[in-house]
């Protein structure tokens, strides 16, 4: 397999397919680099390198008792990039990957990137901040940890109906339901947790103000999981020149639900770079 050494030594987990300009995808939570199967196939095959990896305690990677924080997962990508040398790399980031990305420029600048994506990202704030009230309640956070702790397989296995908007007109098929309960029990339950408080508790507002590269923002909305409204529509504002794609009646999972979708636009956008 091929894999990389962070700063403090965990070994990370990587896919690099086809060649061309880099695309470097952060997956959502609780996944992991397989959510992005059918964007890097359609991608690679239209001539782009695409890279994506296992975030630190998830699918194939190391499974660490610590560091499952924004500043390090974004120092985690940076020594991905580095590790491959990437140069112009267009940065596309779902959920809480959105937040990876968006921390990786605002801590290491855009000098190697080229571009950035937020799908359904959790930018610029998924829970209450400082300044930021209409966040999502602490109580959902509470309930998603005490979920996870007491039966973590049946709290995934619910969680896919308002993921997919299943309870809202969207259907995915049983394979779907599978891999997305089994990539989730690869995962670390102390880092499955962990993440659900770094997710709730960072602010991303600095890190967008810092964005200085042209940026695509694509969110459902009727995403209940992370609510548009207070997501997506507010970080393209707060982004300097974004552009704002609304998937009418899309889920949180639209990668699957308006795949075909999805790859257009990104294969569109990445024509403009």
């Amino acid at each position: 397999m091929s894999t990389y050494n962070t700063q403090d030594g965990t070994q990370i987990y990587y896919k690099d397919w086809g060649k061309g300009k880099p695309v470097l995808f952060s997956h959502g939570w609780p996944l992991d680099a397989d959510m992005w199967d059918s964007q890097l196939n359609f991608l690679a095959e239209n001539g782009y390198r695409v890279i994506a990896f296992d975030r630190r305690g998830f699918g194939r990677s190391e499974q660490p008792w610590e560091g499952y924080n924004y500043d390090t997962f974004a120092s985690d990508i940076n020594d991905l990039i580095n590790h491959l040398d990437l140069q112009d790399v267009t940065l596309v980031g779902f959920s809480m990957g959105g937040g990876d990305v968006s921390r990786y420029v605002g801590r290491y600048g855009s000098a190697r990137v080229r571009g950035l994506v937020l799908l359904g990202a959790v930018t610029p704030a998924f829970g209450q901040a400082s300044g930021f009230a209409g966040g999502v309640d602490g109580s959902v956070f509470d309930g998603i940890r005490d979920g996870l702790r007491k039966d973590r397989a049946q709290f995934i296995s619910d969680f896919a109906t308002p993921f997919y908007g299943l309870n809202a007109g969207q259907t995915v098929s049983e394979g779907v339901l599978a891999q997305t309960l089994n990539i989730a029990l690869l995962a670390s339950l102390k880092g499955t947790i962990d993440c659900v408080t770094a997710f709730e508790t960072t602010d991303f507002r600095g890190d967008l103000a810092k964005v200085d590269v042209p940026t695509l923002v694509i969110h459902g909305d009727n995403d209940q999981v992370v609510p548009f409204e207070t997501t997506g529509k507010l970080a393209a504002q707060q982004i300097k020149g974004a552009a704002l794609k609304v998937y009418e009646n899309a889920p949180h999972g639209f990668a699957v639900t308006h795949q075909d979708r999805l790859n257009q636009d990104l294969l569109a956008f990445l024509q403009t770079l």
